[in-house]
Formats: C-alpha cells, structure tokens, sequence
C-alpha cells in the first residue's frame, strides 16, 4: 500500500515529460496509471463504511477525469467537448466527497453561505485574468462553487471536529482547489508555462493521495 504513493508520483511525473514532448497517447496512459494508483490506495483503505464508499466514489470519478482532460488532445476535433466532459465528471467527484462528509458538518448553512461569497470573490478574480468562451465560464462557476463549498464543509468540520481524518481530508480538499486554480489559469491565462503544469499536477495528485490515505482514519 505504501509503495503506491511513490509510484503514483512516479507516474505523474513520467506523464509530464511526455505530454511535454507531445506524445499524447502515452501521455494519457501514464496519466490513467497515476491515477489508478490513488484510487487503488483509496480502495485498500477504505473501512467500507457508506462515507468511505462515497469518497472511493469520488476518487474513481477523477480518475475518469484525469484520462477524459488528456483525452482532449488525442482527439483535437472534439478538443472542448471532450474537456466540458471531463469538467463535468470531476464535478460530479467533488459533489459524492461533499456528500460523504456534510452530515458531520454542524453548521451546513454557514459553510455553505461562506462558500457561495468566496466562490463570488473567487472568480471575479479569475475571470480578470483569464479569456475563455462562455460555455467554460458557465462550468468554471459551477466546478470552482462546488471545490470551495466542498472546501469549507471539510475546514469547518476539521475546526469542530478535529481529528486525523477531518484534518488529513482538508489538507487534500485545500491542495486540490489550489491545483484547480492553477489549471485554469495556465489554461485560459495569456501564456501557458510549464511551471505552473508541474505544479498543478503536483499539487493535485498530492491532494487525491491524501483524500485516499483519509479513509485510513473514519
């Protein structure tokens, strides 16, 4: 189990020298198995509890994910279609981890609300440094809403409820916004760098990985 974390980074790194050398299809493969390895983690941790499940849930989710953004250069015709998709299927993981862990929130509403201002606050900020089309800013709004809120649901139970699994959990929930952000703009900004991939990726599959080990601790 350990050694899938080394090996998920592995992965992750392997994949970006080559989609740097624009080898797509090999670059998607090797995405799909870094992928694969959290969600493996996730799987040999899980207690199987229904909360687990829904985490699990939420990690396969983005694996699917991970393969269909990738796919978007493999198939360049359908180049936006195929990245609404992925847009929409880690929607959907970010909507069963915020499932699995607000019925231990003791103030819903409040997160909530905190969530639906920085969401405001948020984007307004990026949309001042981005250009994208209207169709991603209408899933931006939508994808980022759900990170935060989900964001704020898991720091206000780690401030209630501290405890190895809110506290690991956050930290996954609060890498995985900042690697979206970082994605959005290195993908809509005036100039994409590498920089910015590499941490993007880092980031996130660190927080994947720690959202998977979380489920060591329900």
């Amino acid at each position: 189990m350990v050694l899938l974390i080394p090996l998920c980074l592995a992965f992750a790194g392997a994949f970006l020298w080559t989609e740097k050398q624009e080898k797509y299809v090999p670059a998607v493969v090797l995405k799909g198995l870094a992928s694969l390895c959290f969600v493996i983690l996730g799987l040999l941790t899980s207690p199987g509890t229904h909360m687990a499940k829904l985490i699990v849930t939420g990690l396969i989710l983005g694996c699917v994910a991970d393969v269909m953004l990738n796919l978007r250069w493999v198939f360049q015709e359908k180049g936006q279609m195929i990245f609404l998709i992925g847009i929409l299927i880690f929607l959907s993981g970010h909507l069963f981890y915020l499932a699995a862990i607000l019925p231990m929130c003791r103030s819903k509403l409040l997160c909530v609300l905190i969530g639906a201002v920085l969401t405001a606050l948020l984007m307004r900020w990026i949309f001042k440094r981005i250009t994208a089309k209207k169709a991603f800013k209408i899933f931006g709004v939508f994808y980022i809403g759900a990170i935060v809120i989900l964001n704020c649901v898991a720091i206000g139970n780690l401030l209630s409820d501290p405890s190895a699994f809110t506290g690991v959990f956050a930290a996954g929930a609060v890498l995985f916004l900042i690697s979206d952000i970082v994605l959005i703009l290195n993908t809509f900004g005036s100039e994409t760098k590498l920089s910015l991939r590499i941490t993007n990726i880092g980031l996130y599959y660190i927080g994947q990985l720690l959202i998977a080990l979380s489920l060591m601790f329900i």
